[in-house]
Protein backbone atom coordinates (compact mmCIF):
# COMPACT_ATOMS: atom_id res chain seq x y z
CA UNK A 1 0.00 0.00 0.00
CA UNK A 2 1.25 3.48 -0.55
CA UNK A 3 1.74 6.06 1.83
CA UNK A 4 -0.33 9.53 1.28
CA UNK A 5 3.10 11.00 1.06
CA UNK A 6 4.53 9.14 -2.30
CA UNK A 7 0.54 9.62 -3.28
CA UNK A 8 1.15 13.07 -3.09
CA UNK A 9 4.60 13.01 -4.93
CA UNK A 10 3.02 10.54 -7.48
CA UNK A 11 0.62 12.93 -7.98
CA UNK A 12 2.49 16.10 -8.83
CA UNK A 13 5.04 14.04 -10.47
CA UNK A 14 1.90 12.87 -13.32
CA UNK A 15 0.97 16.46 -13.34
CA UNK A 16 4.35 17.68 -14.13
CA UNK A 17 4.87 14.58 -16.63
CA UNK A 18 1.45 15.51 -17.85
CA UNK A 19 0.42 12.08 -17.53
CA UNK A 20 -3.26 13.11 -17.66
CA UNK A 21 -4.62 9.51 -18.44
CA UNK A 22 -2.56 7.82 -15.31
CA UNK A 23 -3.65 10.39 -12.73
CA UNK A 24 -7.35 9.47 -12.09
CA UNK A 25 -6.00 5.82 -11.12
CA UNK A 26 -3.96 8.11 -8.00
CA UNK A 27 -7.74 8.41 -7.23
CA UNK A 28 -10.92 6.41 -5.40
CA UNK A 29 -14.31 5.81 -7.25
CA UNK A 30 -15.91 7.88 -4.66
CA UNK A 31 -13.06 10.59 -4.25
CA UNK A 32 -14.10 14.15 -3.92
CA UNK A 33 -11.37 17.29 -5.04
CA UNK A 34 -12.33 20.52 -3.94
CA UNK A 35 -10.39 23.82 -5.38
CA UNK A 36 -11.92 26.71 -2.89
CA UNK A 37 -10.04 29.56 -4.78
CA UNK A 38 -12.33 28.27 -8.53
CA UNK A 39 -14.84 30.41 -9.95
CA UNK A 40 -15.50 27.84 -12.54
CA UNK A 41 -18.44 25.94 -11.11
CA UNK A 42 -16.98 23.12 -13.40
CA UNK A 43 -13.66 22.46 -11.63
CA UNK A 44 -14.87 23.73 -8.33
CA UNK A 45 -16.03 20.26 -7.00
CA UNK A 46 -15.44 17.03 -8.42
CA UNK A 47 -16.98 14.38 -7.19
CA UNK A 48 -16.00 10.63 -8.33
CA UNK A 49 -12.73 9.57 -10.17
CA UNK A 50 -14.82 9.91 -13.51
CA UNK A 51 -15.58 13.84 -12.98
CA UNK A 52 -11.81 14.08 -12.10
CA UNK A 53 -10.78 11.84 -15.05
CA UNK A 54 -12.98 14.33 -17.41
CA UNK A 55 -10.98 17.56 -15.56
CA UNK A 56 -7.92 16.02 -16.62
CA UNK A 57 -8.86 15.17 -19.65
CA UNK A 58 -9.23 19.15 -20.39
CA UNK A 59 -6.08 19.74 -18.73
CA UNK A 60 -4.44 17.64 -21.57
CA UNK A 61 -6.20 20.04 -24.14
CA UNK A 62 -4.45 23.12 -22.76
CA UNK A 63 -1.04 24.42 -23.33
CA UNK A 64 0.65 23.44 -19.98
CA UNK A 65 3.61 22.93 -19.04
CA UNK A 66 4.95 22.52 -15.19
CA UNK A 67 7.31 21.95 -13.30
CA UNK A 68 7.30 21.66 -9.39
CA UNK A 69 9.63 23.49 -6.72
CA UNK A 70 9.92 24.24 -3.35
CA UNK A 71 8.21 20.52 -2.40
CA UNK A 72 7.71 20.29 1.11
CA UNK A 73 5.25 17.63 2.60
CA UNK A 74 3.79 18.08 5.63
CA UNK A 75 2.98 14.62 7.76
CA UNK A 76 -0.20 14.88 10.20
CA UNK A 77 -1.06 13.01 13.05
CA UNK A 78 -3.82 11.40 11.00
CA UNK A 79 -2.26 8.21 9.75
CA UNK A 80 -4.61 9.28 6.35
CA UNK A 81 -3.98 13.08 5.85
CA UNK A 82 -0.87 14.76 4.31
CA UNK A 83 -0.09 18.12 3.40
CA UNK A 84 1.68 19.12 0.50
CA UNK A 85 3.34 22.35 -0.15
CA UNK A 86 4.64 23.67 -3.69
CA UNK A 87 5.14 26.03 -6.59
CA UNK A 88 4.04 25.42 -9.71
CA UNK A 89 6.24 27.16 -12.37
CA UNK A 90 5.89 27.50 -16.01
CA UNK A 91 3.60 28.20 -18.42
CA UNK A 92 -0.35 28.19 -19.51
CA UNK A 93 -1.60 28.61 -22.54
CA UNK A 94 1.36 30.34 -23.66
CA UNK A 95 2.20 32.69 -20.41
CA UNK A 96 4.15 32.13 -18.05
CA UNK A 97 3.08 31.36 -14.13
CA UNK A 98 3.98 30.60 -11.12
CA UNK A 99 1.22 29.43 -9.30
CA UNK A 100 2.02 28.48 -4.76
CA UNK A 101 -0.17 25.73 -4.28
CA UNK A 102 -1.23 23.52 -0.71
CA UNK A 103 -2.93 20.43 -1.19
CA UNK A 104 -4.69 18.44 1.10
CA UNK A 105 -5.04 14.52 0.79
CA UNK A 106 -6.66 11.89 2.62
CA UNK A 107 -5.70 8.66 1.66
CA UNK A 108 -6.75 5.30 2.09
CA UNK A 109 -5.81 2.05 1.12
CA UNK A 110 -3.39 3.82 -1.30
CA UNK A 111 -5.88 5.89 -3.02
CA UNK A 112 -7.05 9.75 -2.73
CA UNK A 113 -10.27 9.85 -1.39
CA UNK A 114 -10.70 13.60 -0.75
CA UNK A 115 -8.20 16.79 -1.48
CA UNK A 116 -8.74 20.26 -1.24
CA UNK A 117 -6.41 21.92 -3.47
CA UNK A 118 -5.18 25.58 -2.58
CA UNK A 119 -3.63 27.15 -6.02
CA UNK A 120 -3.48 30.61 -7.13
CA UNK A 121 -1.24 32.71 -9.66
Amino acid sequence: MTAPAEVFRQLVDGVVGRKWDELPSLYAEDAVVVHPFSTDPATARLAGRDAIREHFARAAEMDVDFRAEDVVVHETTDPEVVIGEFTYRGSLGGKDITMPAIFVLRVRDGLIVSSRDYAGR
